[in-house]
């Protein structure tokens, strides 16, 4: 076990420095690795595995890490995953956090275009990420019928609601409307015991009410409030990374703890690197409270969607042996499907794509990935170091 866990770090530690794009492209990277390259999980496991994350609030591409690091190679492994993942991106944004805590704002703009350039790779990311996730989740018409229905949920309802609206609409659908696919006789067991999942689900419920009665209270000591108030994020957002951003403004802002300019300059900050975008809590912790805050608000952030996955993760895999369950996993799949390809649009191309020569580069990163299967990091250098070269010279990007 030892020996698959010191795997399980040097895979993810590899996509935690390479990971580039947001939640929606890091699952295509872990669909790439884990099943095509890998083999530790099969499709079919891998996309049930997917629709429980996308269920549960907190961070989807994270919490799944987790599931593939327990599948791998149990409690250990899940750490493992989490830890080669997050490290990378973590370090970068408290770095920044500190840096910005020290008033060293001078010279930590990132170079004209590069920013746009790291934007319009994750465009292509997600693209290629949406194509491969149709052809394995929406095999089928009423499943494609599905998914573009969740896509234009996404695209026209409150950004807020939207995921879990389209991915409770894909369950109901998936009872009601698709067949019921036979079951496996002899199911996988579950990598972690039942046993285990309701003491994770107990500690998830204990520190909620903590964090909760915490509230604001000004006798705790800064380290503790934070910790407090970034698991009360963590626990209650749905929607993955965008979504984070208002919730903790609101959370942070109101009580004079930091600047709306250095909220939105940590924000900014965080869509150029690789690996979770929850890591920006660790810019904001530290830009609050030095090392010991970027600590707090990064487990605070990321504790509660952890304890949450790996604690229904047992309870799941039962669940999902049924015929009816397996129906309603078929369409919460689906809706997934849809989201990503909702990302798409927004926020990949609503963002990221602004001129013609947006367009040409977009096409070209595409291309490269999808024609000339060039890795997905090697694109996103190219990327970055192309729209840098073409803002230098002076064109517009």
């Amino acid at each position: 076990m030892q020996g698959r866990a010191g795997e399980v770090l040097r895979t993810f530690l590899g996509l935690g420095l390479t990971a580039f794009g947001g939640p929606v492209a890091h699952i295509g990277y872990f669909r790439r690795a884990a099943t095509a390259r890998l083999g530790w999980l099969s499709q079919a496991r891998f996309a049930e595995r997917l629709a429980l994350c996308q269920s549960l609030p907190g961070p989807a591409s994270s919490q799944l890490g987790l599931v593939i690091g327990a599948e791998r190679a149990g409690l250990v492994g899940a750490l493992a995953a989490w830890t080669g993942f997050t490290l990378p991106s973590a370090l970068i944004m408290a770095s920044l956090g500190l840096a910005m805590r020290r008033g060293a704002q001078g010279g930590m703009e990132p170079p004209a275009g590069l920013l746009a350039g790291l934007k319009l790779a994750a465009v292509a990311v997600v693209a290629q990420a949406a194509l491969a996730m149709l052809r394995s989740l929406a095999p089928d018409w009423p499943r494609r019928g599905l998914a573009v229905a969740a896509a234009a949920l996404a695209l026209l309802a409150p950004p807020q609601v939207a995921p879990l609206a389209a991915i409770a609409a894909g369950a109901a659908v998936g009872l009601l409307v698709l067949p019921q696919r036979e079951v496996a006789p002899e199911p996988e067991p579950s990598p972690l015991s039942r046993r285990v999942g309701a003491g994770f689900l107990a500690a998830f419920a204990v520190l909620l009410a903590g964090a909760f009665a915490a509230g604001s209270r000004a006798d705790l000591p800064p380290a503790l409030q934070l910790f407090a108030i970034f698991y009360r994020t963590g626990a209650l957002v749905f929607g993955g990374g965008h979504v984070v951003l208002p919730l903790l403004h609101s959370e942070l802002a109101p009580r004079g703890l930091i600047s709306d300019p250095v909220i939105l300059a940590g924000y900014g900050a965080a869509q150029a690197v690789p690996g979770p975008l929850f890591t920006y809590a660790a810019y904001l912790g530290a830009a609050i409270d030095g090392p010991l805050g970027a600590l707090a608000a990064l487990v605070g952030i990321f504790l509660p969607g952890g304890l949450l996955v790996l604690g229904l993760l047992p309870f799941w895999n039962a669940w999902v042996r049924s015929l009816r369950a397996r129906a309603a996993v078929d369409g919460i799949n689906a809706a997934v499907a849809g989201l990503v390809l909702a990302a798409v649009w927004s926020p990949g191309i609503t963002s990221g794509v602004r001129a013609p020569l947006d367009v040409a580069l977009a096409l070209a990163a595409f291309a490269a990935l999808q024609l000339a299967r060039v890795p997905a990091w090697a694109v996103v250098l190219g990327c970055g170091a192309g729209a840098w070269a073409l803002s230098a010279l002076g064109l517009s990007i």
